[in-house]
């Protein structure tokens, strides 16, 4: 039997039943300033270290520049709504905390694969369609598209807010050649709310809307290769991968339902509460081991301990000087110089005494100048 719905209709039935809590329509003309603010963000050099934003900018401006002959943008939201409160391990010295969207299965993955499978249906209800299909990394402005079709808006955090969601979406896009009918965009609701931006522990917005990605704490743990810079290590607290304070405590979050999770979302029973000692004792092919399917196999063995050692000097936990005190001779930069300030924050006898037995000095700049910063 002949499906007579419309077809934007009919993507909107499919995307459901692949697991897409939102789905919406825009021209792919229809967010003309994202790549003005983008370029300006760029400048302004708040992108910090993530140099591939600057290297393909202009293909990242708008949809057309990526692709000349896209005419419309369908844009998907998977759900990863948590289950209990993001905030709750704030105060557990001895634990890491793990961004929510990183705890279950790696979104790529997932999304990506429900992403092909409508692309492939699309296809077989019109041959003649051209597509391509994108999570995040491709040169995507996926938040303002995600607005534009109206998923929601961009928060003053700069991530999506939905009124159905909270801030838990998972984005992606479809760009095709079919002239499909657009959704109604967006409208921000946010008002006179500042809750996000109070949040922040390290201060990372400037203003209201305005991300500067050189002190946000998702940035410093996950993108960042060498040494965070001290002002931001206490702000830190125990976060080991990511941040999920600015969204949060986003009042939107309150009609988010963790039934409408994706549930390859669901956390991974070690990754909800991991022990920072556990953590800092892996080795590369463990840490492997441990991460395997998991977005966050792909910042490395060094620089998780590294963020690790950071957590532990924050902890208070005295226990942990030993392991620590065993990192200060590690391969990496990175984790040594982590390792000279938790010692510094755990234990200042010994950090003096270690000081003092290694008065030579260490073979890279980073390692030396930890060791000339008193505790």
């Amino acid at each position: 039997m002949t499906d007579h719905k419309p077809i934007e209709t009919r993507i909107r039935e499919k995307a459901a039943e692949l697991g897409f809590a939102a789905a919406g329509i825009a021209r792919a003309d229809a967010a003309p300033r994202a790549g003005e603010r983008l370029h300006q963000w760029i400048a302004d050099g708040c992108h910090g270290d993530m140099i591939w934003m600057e290297a393909r900018a202009h293909q990242r401006q708008s949809p057309a520049s990526l692709w000349p002959e896209v005419r419309s943008v369908i844009a998907l939201g998977m759900s990863y709504a948590p289950g209990r409160d993001p905030l709750a391990l704030a105060d557990a010295g001895g634990v890491g905390r793990i961004s929510v969207y990183a705890q279950g299965a790696d979104y790529h993955d997932t999304v990506k694969k429900a992403l092909k499978h409508l692309a492939r249906w699309l296809v077989a209800e019109i041959p003649e369609t051209e597509l391509k299909v994108f999570v995040d990394t491709a040169p995507v402005m996926e938040k303002p598209l995600a607005e534009a079709a109206g998923l929601g808006w961009q928060g003053k955090h700069s991530n999506l807010v939905s009124r159905d969601h909270g801030s838990w979406l998972f984005l992606g896009a479809i760009y095709t050649t079919l002239d499909l009918a657009p959704d109604r965009a967006g409208r921000d609701s946010c008002g006179r709310c500042s809750a996000c931006q109070d949040a922040c522990p390290t201060d990372a917005f400037p203003a209201p809307y305005r991300l500067d990605a050189r002190r946000c704490i998702s940035y410093l743990t996950i993108e960042h290769a060498g040494p965070i810079p001290h002002e931001f290590r206490q702000g830190i607290g125990n976060r080991i991968y990511g941040c999920d304070d600015c969204l949060a405590v986003c009042p939107w979050n309150k009609f988010a339902r963790q039934s409408a999770a994706h549930r390859a979302f669901l956390p991974r029973g070690e990754l909800a509460a991991p022990a920072l000692g556990d953590l800092m004792a892996l080795d590369d092919t463990a840490f492997r081991q441990v991460f395997s399917g998991s977005p966050i196999k792909r910042i490395g063995r060094d620089r998780m301990v590294r963020n690790c050692l950071i957590a532990a000097g924050n902890s208070g936990e005295a226990a942990m000087v030993p392991q620590v005190a065993g990192l200060l001779d590690d391969e990496a930069p990175a984790v040594r110089g982590a390792a000279v300030w938790a010692l510094g924050r755990l234990d200042p006898a010994r950090w003096r005494q270690e000081r003092d037995a290694r008065a030579a000095g260490e073979p890279d700049d980073d390692v030396t100048r930890e060791w000339t910063l008193a505790p």
